[in-house]
Formats: structure tokens, C-alpha cells, sequence
């Protein structure tokens, strides 16, 4: 029988009893009273003490479940309450210290934070800030980092400058509040990007009702992924918390995760919690870390296990990556199956947790742990590694700035130790809450679809999101010129074609530039220009430069094309000039009629000449082909020669084509014929008189 039962069962008895006097009655509820506030406070005393230890040890969800039966305690419906003249006397009964709420409620405030419970450790702190500005000037500050990381960003920075206003410079938190307040100006930059409109984000949803803490999912095989999640023991201790992380099979279509099986590892020690796990490209081990609660401490180590028959071996410790002193955890097997990637807090790093790798032997096992580097790793945090074989991108977790707040992923291209310099991925990819364990298919590009674990959207806990990003748009453009003079073209027609035969038309205006935009890869096109007195040209797409900067649009450049002009006779403007056999010199006749066309060219600056050269049959191909083109620069040099711009004329050779006169009649030579085809027409475009 408890003190409260007694105290029930005497005051049953003293009210039945007529033997005894009143003032007896009185003095025996008094003692029943005193007995059980004494108990009560005794029970609040006691919980406090379990509480600030589950706080100590980390176990802060408990601890603030414990501080909530304080604050709110439940009460018997029969118990009898303490009697107005012995209430001072109570609470200071026994010697046991008074209890301040406020400072439970901070306690609790704290738990709640530290859980990543924002919403309820927000209430906290802003009570306790309300009831005691001064005692409670830090909760201020944590009310600010509440407010940012539940998403209202406004607030949090109203909040924060009121904190730095009543804080002062000496203040506590005042550093950390200035920080918090470039993090909330970042967040809204970020929110701002315009390529945000290209991502889609969507939470993973379960078959399995654990929509909450599912984390860390990495593929091994086709819709196949390897994820963390909870797990209750049913033959846990008392006081201990029965629930653990384990590690689970689950596969995934339409951004759910479908039947989730437990990975079967044998010899596996319960007490401890597994996951974030890794198989080698091979498929013959399992690496992944186990963790335990070892005071106030966290102590993470990575095993490894070999494939069997009945799932995976027995755990071994990884030599060269764990030991007995230092925390690693995080294995990522690369895709190359060359190196494991890990976090570490071991002698060497440059921050607390850094990057590290190791090079990965044919039996499992590793080389010598190397870090990544000053570059990768900052002072701060540095975890959950993925490298992107196809890209050569490292994405991380860390809690370095400039961040949304809690763990952002970072991205960086390089390997080995050289890197460059880690990029923050920017909203929507991070949050204002924790963003961690990224991973993303080696066949497709990095941002293309992927999925990573978050809290973002809930209360405490992680989450996993699936996260596809469009494409920017690309564009591709160049200018059209004319081969000899090299002005841009105006009115040439671009026509993109595509290797399935699709085509795109533009016309160049007076600057000769044309655009298209690209739905294809660059190397399935071409371009085909024509232009009214120049050659057609069909042309190979080859990049001079890009520019990437802008957020929704990636704009390259084409190397300039040019068109040569093409002969175009007309009889009316048309010249003859004839050669001698086998000669390109000009003759008398020759020269006189150059110089009449000079005359015409000095007259009309804009007339231009096109100039085509011919031989009779005579000769071989190849020969013919150089002798016609001796006849038409022989005119175009003369012209040139008396200060003609080289710019106005064009030239062009035929050999013996295109004969005017047959040279064999009947069988017999006919050199009358021959000596006609022997010749240059000089074509002459005059331009329009003006009306």
C-alpha cells in the first residue's frame, strides 16, 4: 500500500468512526496531507533527477517527456488537496528545493530543441523569455532559430534583432545571433533563385506506415535501395529505450518505397544501432556503421560483413577506417569500387568531422584511411559522403556556412584530395532543417532525379524526398557572314535539323546573328544555310563558348559561318571575254572590255561582278579545272589592279564545262567552236536607279 492509499483508507476510516473526538480527525488529515504533498514532491524531485539524466545522456525526447509529467502532472480523482495554512510549510518540507517551473519549462525547451521537436521547444522559450527577460535572455535567441527553422523567416529575423538590441555586444549569443541573422538573409536569397521553379519535390511515402525516420536510402539494384528506419525490441530493459535503427530492403517506384525486409546480418549485437549503409559494387560486402549510447557520448564504428547464404555475415570491424578511439561512420562505396568514402573525427582531420577515404581491397578490406582534404573540410561538420562517378561530384552534408541552417549538402568536383571549392545546392535541395545522405543514380546526371533524407517536413524526424530538377534551357546561336568581304548576312535562312528530321527555320536579320533553342543533345544536329547569290552550305554545330550564368538558360555559341556568293548569270549584264588556246593572258579586246566594266564599277559603287572561267574540251579534267581558273582571275586582277575593291567581285571555275559551242561535228574537230568555249563571262549586278 502506497502513502496515497493510506491516506485514502485512514481519512475512509476517521469519517466512519464515532469514537473518535474532532479535533483528533483534524490532526490526523492534517498528517495525511502533509505525508502526501511530501510524497508528491518527493515523485517530482525524483522524475527531475531522471530527466536531467536522460538529458545528459542525449536521450532528449525522453527527458523532455519526463519534464512534461512535472510541469503537468496527472492527479488522482479521489486525492485531497493540501491545506491552505501548511502550503509553505510543504513545499519546503523535508529539506527537499523548491522546483521552479520556468526553469523545467527551459529544461524542457531545450529537449525539445535539441530533439528537433521546433514547434514545441518555440512555445517553450518563448514563455519562459515572456515571464523573465532577464533569466531567460538566451531563450530569445533559440526562440529566433525556432521561428527560422519552422519556415518563418520574418519573424526569426525581427526576433533576432530584438535579441542583439537587448543582448548588447558582451551579450551571450550575441556572435551567434549575427550568424543567425546572415542565415536568414541567405535562406531568403536562396528562395528567390529563379531556377527554383525547375525542381519538383516530393516526399517518399511507405507501404509500410513509416513515413517518419526512413533515411538514408542508396540503390542496389534496379528499384532496389538499402535504407535506414526504426525498429522496436521487444526485450528491451527498462529504462532503456526500445527503439533502434536498423538496417532494411525496400524497393521503390512512383516516389513510394514498396515491402520493406529486414537485412538479415548474423551475430549482430541488438543493444546497438545499425545503419547508413553501403555494398560494394561487386555485391559480396556490406559495409555500414553500428552505434551506441556510452554516457553523454555517441560512439560510432563501421563493420563490414561478407555475403552467405542466408543474408550476411557476422559483423567485423573495419581495419584502418575504426578503431577503439575515434567515431566513423557514413560508408559510401565508390561506383568504380576503388575507394570508401566515410566521416571521421580521427587525428589528422581539420575540422570535427571530417571526409575521409580509404583505398578498398579485393577481400573487403581497406588500405590506410586518407583525408580529403583542407578544401572539402572545414572546421565544422563534414558528413555522409556520395560521390557522382559520372559527373566526378562529391556531395556532402555539413554545417559549414554559408547554410539554411542545421546540415546542408554541399557539392564538389574533383577527387582524391584535390577539389574545388565546396558549393552550397541551394534551395529547394536544403532547408532551413537538417539535409542530409544524397544520392542519386550513376546512369543519369546528378540533379536530374534524386533523392535525399530531410526533417523539413516534419516535427523531429528524417525524412526521405525525391527531388527531380528540369532542365535549363538551351540555347544556340551564331552569326552568318559573306566568305570574302566578311560582313554579317542579312536574310540568310538557318534551318536546324535534327538527326530524326526535324527541322527549325530562322531568318538572320541585319546583324547575320541567328538563335534556336536546343531540346536535343548538341550532337544530334546540323545546320543547313542558303541565301539568295551566295552557295548553300550544310555546317556541323561546333561550340566556341557557352554561357552558363544565367539561372533558367544555358546559352552557346557557334564558330561563324560563312557563304561564299555563287555565279548568277544574266545575259543583259553579261561580258565575254576569249582566250588563246591553252593561255590565260588577256587579250586587247580583252582589256578594253575591263576597262569599259571599270568604268561601270567606278559609276555604280554597289555594282559587284561575278566572274566564271571556261576552257574547251581539250586537256584533262585537272588541267582544265586550273586553266579556267587562271581566265577568271586574270579579269579579277586586272579590276584589282586599277583599285577595285576585291570585296565587289567573285570568281568562280568550271573547266570544260558547259561548252556553248559543239566542238566535233560529224565526227571532225571543229575549232571555231572551241576557241568560243574558250572564255570568262563577267556577270555584272548594278544596282536599282532610284525612282
Amino acid at each position: 500500500m502506497n502513502l496515497l492509499s493510506y491516506q485514502v483508507n485512514a481519512h475512509n476510516q476517521l469519517v466512519s468512526s464515532s469514537g473518535l473526538k474532532k479535533t483528533g480527525v483534524r490532526i490526523l488529515l492534517l498528517l495525511c496531507c502533509c505525508i502526501v504533498s511530501l510524497n508528491c514532491i518527493c515523485q517530482k524531485d525524483n522524475r527531475l533527477a531522471l530527466a536531467d539524466k536522460y538529458f545528459a545522456s542525449g536521450d532528449y525526447y525522453t527527458a523532455a517527456g519526463l519534464y512534461e509529467q512535472i510541469l503537468n502532472p496527472v492527479q488522482p480523482l479521489n486525492a485531497y488537496p493540501v491545506f491552505p495554512l501548511n502550503a509553505k510549510k510543504t513545499r519546503s518540507a523535508g529539506g527537499v528545493k523548491q522546483i521552479n517551473k520556468l526553469d523545467i519549462l527551459y529544461k524542457q525547451a531545450e529537449s525539445y530543441r535539441l530533439a528537433h521537436y521546433w514547434p514545441s521547444a518555440s512555445a517553450g522559450y518563448k514563455t519562459c523569455f515572456e515571464k523573465d527577460s532577464e533569466k531567460y535572455k538566451a531563450g530569445l535567441y533559440w526562440y529566433a532559430v525556432c521561428q527560422r527553422s519552422t519556415g518563418k523567416y520574418d519573424d526569426a529575423e525581427a526576433t533576432i534583432n530584438l535579441f542583439l538590441e537587448r543582448t548588447g555586444e558582451n551579450g551571450p549569443f550575441y556572435d551567434e545571433a549575427k550568424k543567425e541573422l546572415e542565415r536568414i538573409q541567405f535562406i531568403k536569397n536562396q528562395q528567390a533563385r529563379p531556377d527554383s521553379i525547375l525542381y519538383r519535390v516530393h516526399k517518399v511515402n511507405t507501404s509500410f506506415g513509416k513515413e517518419k525516420g526512413v533515411f538514408a536510402a542508396t540503390m542496389i539494384g534496379e528499384n532496389q535501395f538499402l535504407l535506414t528506419s526504426t525498429q522496436s525490441d521487444p526485450a528491451a530493459k527498462p529504462g532503456v529505450n526500445p527503439f533502434h535503427n536498423r538496417l532494411f530492403i525496400s524497393s521503390f517506384s512512383n516516389d513510394s518505397m514498396q515491402r520493406i525486409l529486414p537485412v538479415l546480418i548474423e551475430g549482430a549485437d541488438a543493444t546497438l544501432n545499425q545503419g547508413a549503409g553501403s555494398i560494394s559494387v561487386n555485391g559480396n560486402y556490406l559495409y555500414f556503421t553500428q552505434w551506441s549510447k556510452q554516457g553523454e557520448k555517441a560512439i560510432s564504428r563501421i563493420y563490414v560483413s561478407k555475403k552467405n547464404q542466408n543474408g550476411w555475415g557476422s559483423p567485423v570491424l573495419l581495419p584502418y577506417v575504426s578503431d577503439s578511439v575515434h567515431n566513423s561512420k557514413q560508408p559510401f562505396c565508390s561506383p568504380d569500387g576503388k575507394y570508401l568514402f566515410f566521416s571521421s573525427d580521427r587525428t589528422g582531420g581539420y575540422g570535427r568531422f571530417d571526409i575521409w577515404y580509404a583505398p578498398l581491397n579485393a577481400d573487403g578490406t581497406t588500405g590506410e584511411a586518407i583525408n580529403a582534404g583542407e578544401v572539402l573540410n572545414s572546421p565544422g561538420n563534414e558528413q555522409a559522403p556520395f560521390y557522382h562517378g559520372r559527373s566526378g561530384t562529391i556531395v556532402f552534408s555539413s554545417d559549414r556556412d554559408p547554410g539554411m541552417g542545421g546540415y546542408d549538402l554541399f557539392s564538389s568536383v574533383g577527387s582524391g584530395t584535390e577539389w574545388s571549392t565546396p558549393v552550397n545546392m541551394g534551395h529547394p535541395i536544403n532547408s532551413s532543417r537538417d539535409d542530409v545522405y544524397f544520392f542519386a543514380s550513376q546512369k543519369e546526371s546528378l540533379l536530374g532525379k534524386f533523392i535525399l533524407s530531410s526533417d523539413r517536413g516534419s516535427e523531429c524526424c528524417l525524412e526521405t524526398y525525391a527531388i527531380s530538377k528540369a532542365p535549363k534551357r538551351q540555347l544556340i546561336n551564331g552569326v552568318v557572314r559573306d566568305c570574302r568581304g566578311e560582313e554579317p548576312l542579312a536574310g540568310a535562312l538557318v534551318e536546324l535539323k535534327d538527326l530524326s528530321g526535324g527541322t527549325v527555320q530562322v531568318t538572320t536579320g541585319a546583324s547575320g546573328v541567328y538563335e534556336f533553342e536546343l531540346k536535343k543533345d548538341i550532337k544530334e544536329y546540323q545546320l543547313s544555310i542558303t541565301r539568295d547569290l551566295y552557295k548553300n552550305k550544310d555546317a556541323s554545330i561546333v561550340i566556341a563558348g557557352s554561357d552558363i550564368s544565367d539561372w533558367l538558360k544555358d546559352v552557346h555559341s557557334n564558330i561563324e559561318v560563312c557563304l561564299e556568293k555563287k555565279l548568277v548569270i544574266k545575259p543583259e549584264n553579261v561580258v565575254t571575254v576569249y582566250f588563246d588556246f591553252d593561255k590565260s593572258l588577256l587579250r586587247d579586246r580583252g582589256i578594253n572590255q575591263l576597262d569599259s566594266i571599270y568604268n561601270v564599277l567606278t559609276v555604280d559603287t554597289a555594282a559587284t561582278l561575278q566572274i566564271s572561267g571556261y576552257t574547251d574540251g581539250l586537256g584533262s579534267v585537272e588541267y582544265n579545272k586550273v586553266l579556267s581558273d587562271k581566265r577568271a582571275r586574270a579579269c579579277a586582277d586586272y579590276l584589282i589592279g586599277k583599285g577595285i575593291d576585291a570585296g565587289r567581285i567573285s570568281f568562280e571555275s568550271f573547266g570544260a564545262c558547259c561548252p556553248i559551242e559543239m566542238e566535233i561535228i560529224n565526227g571532225r574537230d571543229n575549232p571555231d567552236g572551241r576557241s568560243v568555249n574558250r572564255r570568262a563571262l563577267i556577270n555584272i549586278s548594278k544596282t536599282d536607279p532610284v525612282q
